[in-house]
């Protein structure tokens, strides 16, 4: 079937404001115009074989977002395939590196265990509390409850058993949450709570959140630890 590619690449600029679906359509685009040899599902629509981490929400930067694709070939291993890669990105996004999954890896999306994020607040809009004592004792609480709006109805859940690390870190605050599939919990999210227990609303537009990592577990079981996406996998030449 072919190779099993790993690419990770960092979003930053104005090229945070646009969508996850454009980011796909651009680098199916970008992928031609480097002379990647991916490969293409068959059928009467054939579309390359590619495939994404956990979309990144609309305003975020990131310095760890990850594609999987599938090559029939490699020409030039990985620096070649990076400089390519790069040579055609818009302003804004950067290849960093590329790995060679193993044949039983799954993909991305499917990987995602946690992901860190570090939060700043714009000029402005600077907490009118002391945020780093606060946030200290808003992490030693035994629950942290919040209501959620599906589309039925709303629900009771506690953020606490998602929340992996909460500490304020050079000016911003440092989280790594649960982002898998069955417990994405959102920075805004743990913002929010953050602020209603200091009596505050989170205003709107006032923080600048920046993607730090995506991790997987490196196994199953209880002696599994998290890693990034990027260490599975090898280099290649």
């Amino acid at each position: 079937m072919g190779d099993k590619i790993r690419i990770q690449f960092s979003k930053h600029g104005n090229i945070r404001f646009i969508g996850h679906l454009d980011v796909m359509r651009y680098f199916q685009k970008a992928v031609r115009r480097a002379g990647i040899d991916i490969a293409y599902s068959e059928g009467f629509s054939p579309h390359q074989i590619m495939s994404f981490a956990s979309p990144l929400g609309v305003g975020l930067e990131s310095d760890a977002e990850y594609m999987d694709i599938v090559v029939n070939s490699i020409a030039g291993g990985e620096k070649g395939m990076v400089d390519a890669l790069n040579s055609v990105m818009a302003e804004g996004i950067r290849v960093i590196n590329a790995r060679l999954l193993p044949d039983n890896a799954k993909n991305a999306m499917a990987s995602i265990a946690a992901a860190a994020y570090f939060v700043r607040f714009r000029e402005g809009f600077e907490p009118d509390f002391p945020y780093a004592e606060k946030l200290k004792e808003f992490y030693a609480l035994p629950s942290i409850m919040i209501t959620k709006k599906t589309k039925k109805n709303e629900i009771e859940l506690d953020l606490k058993p998602s929340i992996y690390q909460l500490y304020e870190v050079d000016g911003g605050i440092y989280m790594l949450v649960n982002a898998s599939s069955a417990g994405n919990i959102k920075p805004g999210t743990v913002m929010e709570a953050f602020y209603r227990m200091n009596g505050r609303e989170l205003p709107e537009f006032s923080l600048h959140i920046t993607r730090r990592e995506i991790y997987t577990y490196d196994g199953e079981g209880e002696s599994a630890k998290l890693i990034p996406l990027s260490e599975v996998g090898e280099t290649f030449s």
